[in-house]
């Protein structure tokens, strides 16, 4: 086993977003720590389902099966379970051939803490408090959200992301939500050629971008969208940020403030990040979506 995690691709996640849990936290729920506990050992031989970001992980790790020289993703579990619940969490992931070997059970407390020193690019969570620890401590995070998406077929791992607040800052959301429309555009159109500032989503696009540089275009497993409310003039800035990151995207979507949710389907995304909770209501029914609670939007 490797001692180090130096250029990987590495994804933290809890065990709720990775399986199923609804069962025995309900348990929890309703009959406290130790039900839960004698619960989840009483049923630790029995695979969990899977959870609404099971598909993107299976597609992440299978990354590792086309690359000849060594894995460039990991998956690593941070979970508040203890390592004795946890059992039936490591089980599941044996059950689906998973190879997830490393992991932090928390007993009860928050695991977003873990995550500098995995060096992990993102962390995926049910859990909103732990997504905005992570989030404030300067990583990408987001809030996987139930929905009933259906895992979208072919090898191809299909990312979209929305803009400001996610993969840009919020200094033009800010200036949209004081000001107005009009003041957004004319600033945007008066500071085109000056780089947006990264969002909390930037390292994790770059170690994306990284892996597809890896592979002829035809061929790269990875593919990756922005889905944002921008349209012309204030696509000028967004073009010319992510030439200044020497980052790709192969495509951009500037609708203009039209509804996300068909276009993520017609793109067939296995995830979307959005900072706007309104947008990712309307993503749910087409494609797994991450709340990320960052920006002028989530201030309240």
């Amino acid at each position: 086993m490797t001692g180090t995690l130096t250029n990987k691709l590495v994804i933290a996640i809890s065990s709720r977003a990775l399986f199923d849990l609804s069962d025995s936290h309900d348990v929890y729920e309703s009959e406290g720590l130790k039900a839960y506990a004698e619960y989840q050992i009483e049923h630790e031989n029995e695979p969990l389902a899977k959870g609404d970001a099971f598909p993107l992980v299976e597609k992440l790790l299978k990354i590792n099966t086309l690359l000849s020289d060594s894995p460039r993703v990991e998956v690593i579990l941070l979970s508040r379970n203890s390592a004795d619940t946890g059992l039936r969490i490591f089980n599941s992931i044996q059950h689906y051939g998973l190879n997830i070997t490393r992991a932090a059970f928390c007993g009860g407390e928050s695991p977003y803490r873990y995550v500098s020193s995995f060096g992990c690019h993102l962390f995926l969570s049910t859990h909103p408090e732990d997504v905005r620890q992570a989030l404030d401590s300067g990583f990408a995070a987001a809030t996987i959200l139930p929905g009933k998406a259906q895992q979208k077929e072919g090898a191809q791992l299909r990312i979209a992301f929305d803009g400001d607040a996610v993969l840009f800052s919020d200094e033009a959301e800010q200036i949209y939500q004081r000001d107005g429309l009009e003041a957004f555009t004319e600033n945007e159109r008066a500071s085109a050629n000056l780089p947006l500032k990264g969002g909390p989503f930037k390292t994790f696009l770059s170690a994306l971008h990284s892996i597809q540089a890896e592979f002829s275009e035809g061929d790269c497993p990875i593919r990756t969208a922005l889905i944002t409310a921008r349209s012309a003039p204030a696509h000028e800035r967004v073009i010319r940020t992510l030439r200044a990151w020497n980052v790709r995207l192969d495509e951009s979507i500037f609708l203009g403030g039209l509804n996300k949710g068909e276009f993520l389907r017609a793109f067939q995304a296995d995830v979307f990040f959005d900072d706007q909770e309104g947008h990712c209501e309307s993503a749910l029914e087409h494609v797994a979506t991450g709340h990320v609670p960052n920006g002028v939007k989530n201030d309240e």
